[in-house]
């Protein structure tokens, strides 16, 4: 799948786990020192999971960083010494979206609709200590995986369920959540039952009144499938905001874009400025422009939802 894009390069995901496409490159900012030895000894991780063949691959710059990936497609990066770092740019997109979603330190409860390499839910923890957190993660083999080789911190109140997506947030109660984050993917693609009006309606079932749901979404020309997402969005959540790379925004590129959406207004000024300022710039819309740019798109219904469009091959190309 399309999903983040690779700790230097590109980057993908796997079965309906939760994954979420990651078309876009690595961060130039933020490097660890990771050289000589320590670098050296360390090996690359294979082993068949439920999605396919996933890779555990050691950061050149970061003596413990690692690279998922899952039949070649980068998943998610972590950095078991800092796991407030995020290296891919739609990560640092939901980052700013987690770290404005409440007061500096104030915990949250989040869930995780698709698990990769649990790299948001070590951000959340290491930012906001005591926070409560939930994984639902349909690929039991990678989860053990993740929990072999890149362990959470003991003191992180994070637990992971092996359930599909939505079957998973179904067993929430109402008004749980102060987020609800969505990276989710099978192969390079969303998973259809994801698309829908009818499923985002559950997650503000399980979202507080003030809370916020994120999605990690991956699209190219001529943006059909996310100029209807967001359409279905705004049919849920009456304040949305979009963030992705001028590229993408141009329907020039596959790649990523961040959906935000609340049914209170969202900090869109502050979101806006830290979109633009990371290593990687990107733009974020909202208001009349987010709604000019569904052209008047349908909205998406369990009868009619399909699987995001499969990535083109060079999006994991590596130079």
């Amino acid at each position: 799948m399309a999903r983040r894009g690779t700790p230097g390069r590109g980057k993908g995901k796997a079965a309906d786990k939760g994954a979420g496409t990651k078309a876009q490159g690595r961060q130039d900012g933020g490097r660890g020192s990771g050289r000589g030895s320590v670098r050296a000894e360390r090996e690359p991780v294979s082993r068949p999971v439920g999605g396919g063949l996933a890779e555990l691959i050691p950061d050149r710059e970061r003596p413990h960083g690692w690279t998922l990936l899952i039949d070649g497609a980068p998943q998610s990066h972590v950095d078991l010494d800092d796991p407030a770092h995020l290296s891919f740019a739609y990560q640092r997109r939901l980052g700013h979206v987690i770290d404005l979603a409440a007061p500096p330190l104030r915990p949250l409860h989040v869930l995780h609709l698709g698990g990769g390499a649990f790299t948001l839910a070590r951000y959340t923890a290491a930012t906001r200590p005591r926070s409560t957190q939930q994984i639902v993660e349909l690929d039991a083999p990678l989860v053990q995986l993740v929990r072999d080789h890149l362990p959470l911190d003991p003191q992180a109140r994070v637990r992971v369920r092996a359930a599909d997506a939505r079957e998973g947030l179904g067993r929430f109660p109402d008004g749980w959540a102060d987020l609800v984050i969505a990276d989710v993917f099978s192969g390079a693609r969303t998973p259809a039952h994801l698309t829908s009006a009818e499923f985002l309606t559950e997650v503000r079932r399980v979202l507080k009144p003030e809370g916020r749901y994120a999605a990690n979404l991956a699209d190219g020309p001529p943006l059909a499938h996310l100029r209807g997402q967001v359409a279905t969005a705004a049919a849920v959540f009456p304040e949305l905001a979009l963030a992705a790379d001028p590229v993408v925004w141009r329907g020039r590129r596959f790649g990523n874009a961040v959906l935000l959406a609340s049914a209170l207004p969202l900090p869109v000024a502050e979101f806006t400025r830290r979109v633009a300022s990371d290593p990687h710039p990107g733009r974020v819309e909202h208001g009349r422009a987010l709604t000019d740019f569904t052209g008047g798109a349908a909205v998406v219904t369990d009868t009619a939802a399909k699987p995001s469009p499969a990535p083109p091959p060079s999006v994991f190309e590596r130079p």
